[in-house]
């Protein structure tokens, strides 16, 4: 096991840039994108992982972290703060893929494998984000059912990368 101080950074915000996240111990495992999570969670989600959002001095919340403006006051820069987001949600509605080109977004990943089903989850925090589900094949989903992040290997070979996803709460 390695220990390392993990560090996030998005875009131009210096910031973001400069905080530390957390110390962890960490296998050797990469996160696919970490700039929009981070492996551990937040103090109301301990045990699921973090989304990397934003938050506005106007009170909006938003994912992923931008510094472009809010899209609610068009404030921008220092006004839009980091915020881990708890990645716990409810879900509001799924579309089931059956046909994909299946090229992935590095080589060292699988490309997805059909039928594979989309969600889109409306965060306790605020944000709805879009995202592949895990957990639900055969289960009927309805809007409003609780879901949560969780990470899930999708490296190919020796390479052991993680990527998120959401999967129905237990």
């Amino acid at each position: 096991m390695l220990s390392m101080n993990l560090y996030a950074c998005l875009s131009d915000n210096k910031y973001f840039c400069r905080r530390s996240i957390g110390r962890r111990k960490m296998s050797p495992s990469e996160l696919l994108k970490p700039t929009l999570y981070a492996a551990e969670g937040t103090a109301a989600v301990p045990d699921h992982p973090a989304l990397h959002g934003g938050k506005c001095t106007c009170g909006h919340v938003f994912f992923p972290m931008q510094t472009y403006g809010c899209e609610v006051c068009g404030r921008n820069g220092d006004a839009l703060q980091p915020l881990r987001l708890s990645g716990r949600g409810k879900l509001i509605a799924t579309a089931t893929v059956h046909i994909h080109a299946g090229k992935p977004p590095k080589p060292e990943v699988k490309p997805h494998e059909v039928p594979f089903t989309i969600g889109s989850i409306a965060l306790e925090d605020g944000p709805t984000v879009r995202t592949l589900l895990v957990g639900v094949a055969g289960k009927a989903l309805k809007p409003g059912t609780a879901m949560v992040a969780t990470l899930v290997p999708v490296g190919t070979g020796a390479a052991s990368i993680l990527d998120l996803r959401f999967t129905p709460a237990s």
